[in-house]
């Protein structure tokens, strides 16, 4: 009798392990490849203004024709977006989290066809993804946003544009500037794109980032690990200041 509920106990036990060990690679399977949304589009001149873009009244449209030329200053205006973009492997699969917000500031100088100066300032408390926990993550032990809730970006040498673009059309020139992040500086070179409106322009970019640059230590938690770089991407609205 002993011997027949040991067997049987050794069964049980055999059987929770594996129904344990599947769950384990099967259900982060399932919730990833059916369950999970596709991460968002990365952002580009080709995305749609956000309703608070379009309410100010900005929009990437033909409307009425704008002058020749963008010479002046110039300031972020609503509807911009700044964020992160990173890979994870989440309990051996992999996915890619992106976060975003809306509260950038920042300005712009233009003389000629060249952007000669400008800072872009973006609030890290307000970053959010699709996944509370990350988030959480991400303003404490990560980037510690209570001592460094911000991240900046100052243009340290003429970006180049070429000529003033029609509306709609877009041109590309290289940035040159001052990345701060967590406390840390680097200088960073990255392609910038803009796109004429009716009544200002849109820029586009994405910046790579090595999290070691920074101080940022690698982000892995809960069964989450963290590819060592990522981006940092944008989509600011100009508006005449």
């Amino acid at each position: 009798m002993a011997g027949r509920i040991r067997r049987h106990w050794k069964r049980w036990l055999i059987a929770g392990v594996v129904t344990v060990a599947v769950l384990t690679t099967a259900g982060p399977y399932l919730y990833i490849n059916y369950i999970q949304d596709e991460p968002p589009a990365a952002l580009s001149l080709d995305s749609p203004p956000s309703a608070s873009d379009t309410s100010s009244g900005n929009s990437s449209g033909s409307g009425e024709q704008a002058s020749g030329s963008v010479e002046g200053a110039w300031r972020v205006g609503s509807g911009s977006q700044a964020g992160y973009r990173v890979d994870e492997v989440l309990f051996g699969q992999n996915v890619t989290a992106v976060g975003r917000t809306e509260e950038v500031t920042g300005d712009l100088e233009i003389e000629g066809d060249s952007a000669v100066s400008g800072t872009i300032t973006v609030d890290l408390a307000s970053v959010e993804s699709d996944s509370a926990e990350r988030d959480g993550q991400f303003r404490g032990r990560i980037m510690n946003t209570e001592q460094f809730p911000a991240a900046t970006f100052e243009l340290t040498e003429p970006a180049d544009f070429g000529s003033a673009p029609a509306v709609n059309e877009q041109v590309t020139a290289e940035a040159t500037g001052d990345l701060t992040i967590h406390g840390e500086t680097n200088s960073v070179t990255f392609e910038l794109t803009a796109q004429r409106t009716a009544d200002g322009f849109r820029t586009n970019g994405s910046i790579p980032l090595t999290f070691a640059d920074y101080g940022i230590d690698a982000p892995n938690f809960g069964g989450i690990t963290v590819e060592d770089e990522g981006s940092i991407e944008f989509l600011l609205t100009f508006t005449s200041a």
